[in-house]
């Protein structure tokens, strides 16, 4: 599975790690992913998706069925 979020599509760039003689070398910024499971209460199922933690706190102020919606708007989900 690759570490990417299900909901915004986020995913790992690149970068540069500047050491104290700022020398730079390439280095990956990882979305912080987490496995979690949602109750659609309208489908009445338990879904498991993996978001990023800063779309779970989109999830509670909008709730899972709007957050879903919008990604099917953006082209995320299928």
């Amino acid at each position: 599975m690759s570490r990417i979020c299900e909901l915004t599509g986020k995913k790992a760039i690149t970068g540069n790690k500047v050491s104290h003689s700022n020398a730079k070398t390439k280095r990956l910024f990882k979305p912080n992913l987490k496995l979690k499971r949602f109750f659609i209460a309208e489908e009445n199922t338990w879904v498991t998706i993996k978001v990023s933690t800063s779309v779970l706190r989109t999830i509670h102020k909008k709730g899972i069925s709007a957050v879903i919606d919008e990604a099917y708007k953006k082209g995320f989900i299928g």
